[in-house]
């Protein structure tokens, strides 16, 4: 070995033995952060006094030690938001596509809802949340937010003699097999730490399970259905308290059921009614502003499940306030209900407003910018609850088409939302397939 290549070889040599004594300096000092489970390794030490003096003439330096590490820059967290596309797999399906559409923006939050007509699929019945399931599991920061009716036939325009009896059976213990059957389910499922949106917009009147026949009641029923999915062993499940915004039938903080047994407090808040100005929607009597006082009084984080477009249209000032509101109150997460007449990608009837929900949101981890000033209110009406179609309609123009076309002479085949999740989407026989080419 030549001269040269010796003292090179020594000058590594002595690199990598100060390096070496430097790290187990490090592991052996204090705030060093061990194990799996370690949230970060503590802050290189100051250099001791006089690390930094020059050498004199009669002095060899030593080897110079490793420089540290460069620290990484501060990772902004992106907002929890999603979207409700659909109830079924073509809602998980359609997920990467209106991401794509908002130029890669992560949706966090992926929301769906039980059907409220029997039993049976308030339980979670086997084949409708598994995908849901799946997709949750894809990644750790993901949340899933399930909706849950209380009572079976929850539209079905019970009268309030029917629903406070009802809501007194639920109170006694009547429907606690079906909650435990939802709670085991999911936590089969491996999504043990799903948000229920229990009872949503209670204060109104399209529900079945609707707080105005009786209030004393119906707090006793959520009580007793948050115990029993509690008592399912592996469970971490969240109970989101969402009533409609405003006092719609009934205040609602006359349905609070408690601290103890809700964990988020949500609102659902469209645009509406007619005319009513953002600042309305703030200040109203049980409106946005009385939220956000009422989840720091109960020291609960803030949610919106629901909310979009109505009343007012194309209303690009109402999406622009609204996301700047929630980018103020920070809620836990938030979900837009996007088909017509709310929603800004499946819906081609509120151009104004997709803009600005495109540009505040594609790939942003920031929060929105400044609201515009809102116009002038007019007298509003009372609002309503709207409702949720199956089947939205085509969207604005998304990079990927969430629906999938399918060729002339071709009858598509019904094999059902879990098939066809995995096909990619429906498949179609020719009905002239018997016939020879010529």
């Amino acid at each position: 070995m030549a001269p040269q290549q010796r003292r090179a070889r020594s000058r590594r040599l002595a690199i990598v033995a100060v390096t070496v004594a430097a790290s187990a300096a490090l592991a052996s000092g204090p705030g060093f952060a061990a194990g799996a489970g370690a949230a970060r390794v503590a802050d290189p030490p100051a250099p001791p006094p006089g690390a930094t003096t020059a050498p004199t003439a009669t002095t060899t330096p030593t080897s110079p030690t490793a420089p540290p590490a460069p620290t990484a820059p501060p990772v902004r967290a992106v907002p929890a938001f999603g979207a409700y596309l659909d109830f079924g797999a073509r809602g998980v399906a359609r997920m990467a596509a209106l991401s794509a559409w908002l130029g890669g923006a992560e949706l966090r939050v992926g929301h769906t809802y039980l059907p409220g007509d029997r039993w049976s699929n308030i339980e979670g019945r086997p084949g409708f949340l598994d995908i849901w399931a799946d997709w949750r599991r894809e990644k750790a920061d993901r949340m899933l937010v399930l909706n849950v009716p209380m009572l079976e036939r929850n539209e079905a325009g019970l009268s309030d003699a029917q629903v406070r009896g009802l809501l007194r059976q639920g109170a006694a213990g009547a429907f606690d097999q079906h909650f435990r059957a939802l709670a085991e389910r999911l936590v089969e499922l491996k999504v043990p730490d799903t948000v229920l949106v229990l009872g949503w917009e209670m204060n109104g009147i399209t529900y079945s399970h609707r707080c105005g026949p009786d209030p004393e009641a119906w707090k006793a029923y959520w009580k007793r259905i948050v115990t029993t999915m509690r008592a399912v062993p592996g469970q971490k499940f969240r109970f989101d308290f969402a009533p409609s915004r405003g006092r719609d039938a009934v205040p609602w903080t006359e349905c609070y059921p408690g601290d103890d047994t809700v964990d988020i407090i949500g609102m659902d808040s469209y645009d509406q009614p007619s005319g009513m100005s953002f600042d309305e929607q703030v200040r109203e009597p049980f409106g946005l502003q009385a939220h956000v006082d009422f989840a720091k009084a109960h020291k609960k984080p803030v949610s919106y499940p629901e909310w979009g477009l109505f009343r007012n249209g194309d209303n690009d000032a109402y999406m622009r306030r609204m996301l700047a509101w929630m980018d103020e109150h920070k809620p836990l997460y938030n979900t837009l209900t996007d088909y017509c007449p709310h929603g800004v990608w499946q819906c081609g009837q509120n151009p104004r407003a997709s803009r600005v929900y495109r540009s505040i949101l594609s790939g942003r981890t920031d929060g929105p910018t400044t609201p515009t000033t809102p116009t002038t209110p007019t007298t509003p009406t009372t609002p309503t609850t709207p409702t949720i179609p199956t089947t939205p309609t085509a969207p604005v123009t998304p990079t990927t088409p969430p629906t999938p076309t399918h060729p002339a002479n071709c009858s598509p085949l019904d094999l059902g939302d879990w098939v066809e999740y995995w096909l990619g989407g429906k498949l179609c026989v020719k009905f002239d397939w018997w016939s020879r080419s010529r």
